[in-house]
């Protein structure tokens, strides 16, 4: 059921806010933080009662049925903005954002009528369309490693094409991926992978043959040293260096400048291929992605979330000499049935059209920083550990003392505190991830108000913990 608060929420029509207005993580704090109400769950906990029985664990993808956490998960009604509601009509501030993909808010009308006016031409065409042509040139424009791109359903798919271009690119088949970094369900990739496979506990998957990856090698994120280990110790063998280049999935990681400059510069040595796996900080941490925000320039970037606007889509793309190898240009073979979907392709545009307009990027990460120098003010006025970082729309924190650099770094946390931690926020109206190896998004629609209710809710449960 929805519960009043004692301190009520802003409007969700509420203006964007300007630099100037925004207020110090210290400002937010000072104010009263009054005892909110908590929320009650009974039509989640029966719609997910039986989707126990209908579906493995009651989900259609591990993370969201909450074991990291505890408890069992919400279920959502509808989503407009920055907020979401359950079926017990509960209002949310929500940082998930359906995991990236709703930088400019949920249900964006501008994103929805274009939506609806190619809906009426149809779904899915099964052929191709002009649309394709709209958001691969917008693509290519934003981002700096892309000259021709290919579209695919999902970020899994993009991953999936990558991967056998790369090999058939450098005609090898050894890859260098990164402990804790996750790229995709596909068999080669389930090797420390970090995000729902840290949060089950599975240290890799059943059903997935030793001969699947063999020749996935693991580094240490943030540590040339290992990667160089592997280069000497499989000389002439790699075919590609792949990484998160901000990563989303053991939380939220950045990494340093001079590791992706020097893994720019030894990929080139030994001419392998450097990857960029930007389905989540693509169009989020800048319009160009990481590789425009830490300014290295991949030969290869797989793309997905913010490109559909909400709708199913992946994308992968790179220097025109090795995307020509790919069908019918060349031999190596992918294909997707709804691939270039024209109801994604028309979400893409519309949402990219709004993420190109100067200035939005810059605002992205000045609300992230105020919303993480806030719970960190919070955590550190109640006694608690914290280390906090964002990049652009994109944030993070753990509750350990940090620096977080790595996965090993990131399992340093405290699960216990942020599974109770976590509860008690969504009890009180903040929808976070609910695990601790997941990002948090924010998104063009939230206000000054959300955060500083946010913060404010922060330091009530924070006193608490």
């Amino acid at each position: 059921m929805k519960l009043a608060f004692a301190t009520a929420l802003m409007a969700s029509t509420a203006a964007a806010f300007s630099p100037a207005s925004v207020p110090s993580a210290n400002t937010a704090l000072k104010m009263s933080a009054v005892e909110t109400e908590l929320y009650t769950f009974e039509k989640s906990e029966e719609i997910f009662a039986a989707a126990k029985e209908l579906m493995p664990g009651g989900v259609s993808s591990p993370v969201r049925a909450f074991k990291s956490v505890g408890g069992n998960p919400v279920v959502f009604d509808r989503v407009k903005g920055a907020y979401a509601w359950d079926v017990d009509d509960n209002k949310y501030i929500d940082y998930v954002g359906t995991w990236g993909p709703a930088i400019i808010g949920h249900a964006d009308d501008e994103v929805l009528d274009a939506v609806k006016a190619t809906m009426d031409k149809g779904c899915s065409f099964g052929a191709p369309c002009l649309l394709e042509n709209q958001l691969a040139q917008k693509v290519i424009d934003a981002v700096p490693s892309v000259e021709m791109v290919r579209f695919t359903n999902s970020g899994t798919e993009a991953c999936m094409g990558m991967i056998r271009l790369v090999r058939a690119y450098t005609q090898r088949e050894k890859v260098i991926k990164f402990e804790g970094c996750y790229h995709g369900h596909a068999d080669s990739f389930l090797v420390q992978a970090g995000s729902g496979v840290a949060t089950l506990g599975l240290p890799d998957s059943p059903g997935v043959p030793a001969s699947a990856t063999a020749a996935t090698l693991c580094a240490q994120y943030n540590d040339i040293e290992s990667v160089k280990k592997i280069f000497e110790d499989n000389k002439d063998e790699i075919a590609a260096v792949i990484l998160e280049p901000v990563v989303g999935n053991s939380g939220f990681i950045k990494p340093d400048k001079e590791f992706l400059e020097a893994l720019r510069e030894i990929t080139t040595e030994n001419g392998s291929v450097l990857v960029f796996d930007e389905v989540m900080t693509g169009f989020r941490v800048a319009y160009g992605g990481a590789q425009e925000y830490f300014g290295v320039t991949p030969d290869v970037t797989t793309m997905g979330k913010v490109i559909g606007g909400g709708l199913p889509v992946g994308a992968y793309g790179g220097k025109r000499e090795i995307m020509e190898l790919v069908a019918p240009a060349g031999p190596m073979y992918q294909a997707g049935t709804l691939s270039g979907n024209p109801l994604a392709m028309t979400a893409g545009i519309k949402t990219m059209e709004r993420l190109e307009q100067p200035g939005v990027h810059e605002e992205l990460e000045r609300k992230s920083k105020m919303l993480i120098d806030g719970i960190v003010a919070a955590a550190e006025k109640h006694g608690h550990e914290i280390s906090a970082d964002c990049a652009g729309g994109m944030f993070g924190w753990y509750f350990t003392k940090g620096p977080v650099k790595n996965f090993q770094d990131a399992t340093k946390a405290d699960p216990e505190k942020f599974g109770k931690w976590h509860r008690m926020m969504l009890e009180r109206g903040v929808y976070l991830a609910p695990s601790m190896y997941e990002a948090g998004f924010m998104s063009m629609a939230h206000t000054e108000e959300d955060i500083k209710r946010t913060i404010e809710i922060a330091d009530e449960v924070l006193s608490q913990l």
